[in-house]
């Protein structure tokens, strides 16, 4: 990774096209990252499936889930120094090679012990390959149409919901469980390839600088031990000893992290300082509550068409293909927007679309026609994605080409966190709600108080885009002065 101090000025608001290079290097990272994409959604429709074909307990089998996450939570912290080390291209060409290792011993699996084992592996391929993805874009956008490559960087993100529970219902109708993995074989070869020829050899002749090992040793763990302890919170309840050993243990390890970080500043595993950046802490914020909103939501909306409209879980995945839709198609739109107007009345237009469309949900009867609320998830979705691109784009503003792997690196986590927690606090609500419905239309009712909740989060998001940067100024583009651009305009 470059240590380049070089500034990197706001988006350009000009029509001018985005460097052809970019977008060669953004196909050539999305064809692998699309495999761990799928590769999480579609795991997540088939716990029951596994745990019956592999004779365990559904307990056990959700370590499948649950250990990919910590494994990948663990990893994250990594990603920088790792870069700075080895160069970006080897380190991806090295992550997306684990994650095929770990998809072909998934396959192979012969109990439920070794398939948690090696989703594990795939777990620690996937934290290396998040954040490096959108840093290595990121980095070669050189801070021009930010809005519209942060548009490219999250399609993965977008596409795994639409098609990942969908695909897994189709794999597990052909009936072997294996096919879950073995599918993402064709994605990590021809990403190998593409990587291959396409990425840049990036490896930095100078100081590679030292592993911090201290706050490896503190954030790596506390991370995971955190959302590990928000994880757990459905089942056991919050004031289990189970959920607060773990959440207060990690917390602690956080603390002692920034503690030992702040000092530190570029020396610390994870710059800490950047939360001193405007648009770094206004895009973690909103990235926490974005986090609790959508993954929330991922919770409430099968569990929904499930439990309160009576379909199974394929029909559930299908039902839900309008909001996945909405948000891939918005994205280009929100990109291009965000590039010419700026994040923050982009961000606030999505957030209040999402609030919005959400409100139906709560006043859902018995007599609700599905297709009315498959309306209303295409234009959530689209508020979604129109509420999401701004806020990747404006959490790179005024940063140079070393920060901006710190700063992937935090809003990753922040983003997860708020997720964890979201996901944490709405499933108490929900159990909390549902434990004395004993009718449909009381369990409908049920998810109606807990869908108000949901909005609430949303909601707390609103005003909060206030704080985004505005208006972006114009970007010199490869050789022209600034003097020149503000002469054009």
């Amino acid at each position: 990774m470059s240590s380049s101090s070089e500034s990197v000025p706001p988006a350009p608001a000009g029509p001018d096209r985005v460097d052809p290079a970019v977008w060669r290097l953004a196909f050539t990272i999305i064809v692998g990252a699309l495999a761990a994409m799928f590769d999480t959604t579609i795991v997540s429709v088939a716990i029951n499936d596994l745990a019956r074909e592999l004779h365990t307990p559904i307990a056990t089998i959700q370590w499948v889930s649950t250990g990919y996450l910590l494994a990948m939570f663990a990893t994250i912290p990594i990603v920088r120094w790792a870069q700075s080390a080895l160069g970006g291209k080897r380190l991806w060409l090295g992550s997306l090679g684990l994650f095929l290792a770990g998809s072909l011993l998934c396959a192979v699996a012969w109990d439920a012990t070794s398939l948690i084992v090696f989703r594990a592996v795939q777990g620690v391929s996937g934290g290396l390959m998040m954040p490096l993805m959108m840093t290595l874009i990121m980095q070669a956008a050189k801070g021009r149409h930010t809005g519209r490559v942060m548009a490219t960087i999250s399609l993965p993100i977008a596409l795994g919901p639409i098609l990942g529970p969908v695909l897994g219902g189709l794999l597990l109708a052909a009936g072997d469980w294996r096919l879950l993995f073995l599918v993402n074989i064709p994605f990590c070869v021809v990403g190998l390839w593409l990587a291959w020829r396409n990425l840049p050899d990036d490896r930095s002749g100078g100081d590679r600088g030292r592993l911090d090992v201290v706050g490896l040793l503190l954030l790596s763990p506390g991370a995971a031990a955190v959302v590990f302890g928000l994880s757990r919170t459905g089942a056991a309840g919050f004031g289990s000893a189970e959920v607060l050993v773990p959440l207060l243990t990690g917390l602690v390890l956080v603390a002692g992290f920034v503690a030992w970080a702040l000092p530190r500043g570029t020396g610390a595993l994870v710059n800490v300082r950047l939360f001193g950046h405007r648009s770094v802490a206004s895009s973690s914020v909103l990235y926490f509550l974005s986090g609790a909103t959508l993954y929330g939501a991922m919770l409430l909306l099968p569990l929904f068409w499930q439990q309160a409209r009576g379909v199974d879980a394929l029909g559930a995945g299908l039902l839900l293909i309008p909001q996945g839709v909405g948000t891939l198609l918005s994205r280009w739109v929100a990109g291009r927007y965000t590039d010419k107007i700026g994040p923050r009345t982009v961000a606030l237009v999505g957030f209040s679309a999402v609030v919005l469309t959400t409100v139906p949900f709560a006043f859902v009867t018995a007599g609700t026609p599905d297709l009315l609320l498959m309306a209303f998830l295409l234009v959530r979705g689209l508020g979604m994605g129109v509420a999401t691109i701004p806020l990747g784009s404006s959490a790179y503003v005024g940063l140079d080409h070393a920060q901006i792997p710190n700063a992937t690196i935090l809003v990753l986590i922040v983003q997860q966190i708020g997720g964890s927690l979201g996901i944490a606090v709405l499933a108490m609500i929900l159990q909390h709600a549902t434990a004395g419905a004993k009718t449909p239309d009381a369990l409908i009712h049920a998810y109606g108080t807990t869908f108000w909740w949901s909005i609430g989060f949303t909601a707390l998001a609103v005003p909060l885009c206030l704080f985004l940067p505005g208006r972006p100024k114009p970007v010199p583009a490869p050789g022209k002065t600034e003097a020149g651009v503000a002469a054009e305009a």
